[in-house]
């Protein structure tokens, strides 16, 4: 979400006349696009302050803004480090208070109605982040969305496929649906026939972007196994153009933490949802397609949790076998319901439940990797770094691709493409594998 909102600020700087700069020694403007779901984020910001201070000796014209997702009590603190602090839910008015360039190129953004209005400038060509919603209605206590973003508001389903539309038409091969919980969104019908389709649910877009015209993947992020509906399941198995990847966020193996963490489900439902998934990609596709790509987040060390706590959680992901985890180690976060809890959980005991997890990661995903050993996939490449290529699979795999001889001269016209590569090697965190071609190099 914040790369997609990094994107539609260029494109509102860009509308009245700025430049992406060479560099900050360069540069008029800077401007600093905020995390706030760990404090070791919030840290990176006020490290940068002395670094600014310093390049505005010696350039007394420089401004600085700071947006993106920022605590009330962080906004007191950081207001002296930025000549700027500016919501970035107010994007369309942004203008007003930047300095004016010598020239504006595109009308005002003023006119756009919302800041999911604006039209990105993509950072690349092949992948687009569609914003689908922003802000949260749930109120998980560790978590500072509804803080810093506010509750939900859905974008219109025409604009959204519109958008998909254009993006796909200019040879666009991957489009990420965005939300901070993507199956609470809703949109109303723009012409209403019956009161059954009044409105558009995730698992009806999911449908309508499936059924645009073209050759791409669709993946999207996040969504809260608590309202993961079985129309959701079946609409993801079946459209094909959505990969078999799916970010599931379970933050616990234990219920009474998840109590406690205000995440509305059990470990048990959990695990019938993780179940229902599976078998649904089973029935519905076909080959390597049939195994779903499931990975999650997991917070160890939440106020309370006891040994016995999260051994609950190292049993869980044992038993579900994820393919990959996000593991963080929990720090606390001021307006949220859990900074209120005494953070009784030492960092090195953190630091210890962090590495066994992994460790249980580790082993998994390896053995999970190894199933695509000697198999041919479809990889989308992202980018070229030395010798070698670097993408993903459709199972969201990252893979690094090897050249032969006689496909090396193709290597800059392949970022951007989808290419068949005969994976060769696995590892934990990723695939290796070898890109033929099997015509000669043209004379």
């Amino acid at each position: 979400m914040n790369k997609s909102d990094s994107e539609k600020i260029a494109t509102v700087l860009e509308n009245i006349g700025y430049q992406p700069a060479p560099n900050e020694n360069e540069a008029d403007l800077i401007l600093v696009n905020m995390c706030s779901v760990r404090q070791s984020a919030v840290d990176r910001i006020y490290g940068l302050i002395p670094k600014f201070e310093k390049l505005k000796k010696e350039n007394p014209k420089l401004k600085t803004i700071l947006t993106g997702c920022i605590l009330k009590e962080d906004r007191k603190k950081l207001k002296g480090g930025f000549d700027f602090i500016l919501d970035i839910k107010d994007l369309p008015s942004w203008p007003k208070y930047l300095p004016q360039t010598s020239i504006i190129l595109k009308p005002s953004p003023l006119f756009y109605d919302s800041y999911l209005d604006v039209k990105p400038k993509y950072s690349n060509n092949f992948s687009a982040f569609l914003p689908i919603s922003n802000g949260c209605n749930w109120s998980c206590a560790y978590c500072v969305i509804p803080f810093t973003r506010g509750k939900l508001v859905c974008r219109n389903y025409e604009e959204i496929l519109k958008e998909a539309k254009d993006v796909i038409e200019k040879g666009v091969k991957e489009i990420w649906l965005l939300g901070q919980n993507v199956n609470d969104y809703r949109s109303r019908l723009t012409q209403i026939s019956t009161k059954k389709n009044a409105e558009i649910n995730f698992a009806k877009l999911l449908k309508m972007v499936n059924n645009i015209e073209g050759d791409f993947w669709i993946r999207f992020t996040s969504p809260n196994p608590k309202n993961f509906s079985g129309e959701l399941i079946e609409t993801m198995a079946k459209c094909q153009k959505v990969t078999p990847h799916l970010n599931l966020p379970v933050q616990s193996g234990d219920y009474k933490i998840l109590k406690r963490m205000n995440r509305p489900y059990t470990v048990e439902q959990y695990k019938n949802l993780v179940k229902k998934i599976r078998v649904a990609f089973k029935k519905y596709r076909k080959g390597l397609e049939k195994d779903v790509t499931i990975s999650t987040d997991i917070i160890v060390g939440f106020p309370g949790e006891t040994k016995k706590q999260f051994e609950n959680t190292t049993k869980l992901m044992k038993e579900i076998k994820f393919d990959m985890a996000y593991i963080a180690k929990y720090s606390p976060r001021p307006q949220t319901t859990a900074f209120k809890l005494k953070d009784n959980v030492f960092f090195e005991e953190k630091e210890r439940r962090y590495k066994i997890l992994t460790e249980v990661l580790k082993k998994t995903a390896l053995g999970k990797n190894k199933k695509f050993v000697e198999k041919e996939i479809e990889v989308l490449v992202e980018k070229k770094k030395n010798d070698f290529l670097i993408g993903k699979s459709r199972h969201y795999r990252t893979v690094k691709i090897n050249l032969t001889p006689k496909t090396y001269y193709l290597k800059p016209k392949l970022v951007g493409q989808f290419i068949k590569v005969k994976i060769v090697d696995a590892f934990p965190w990723g695939l290796k594998g070898i890109f033929y071609l099997k015509v000669d190099k043209p004379s």
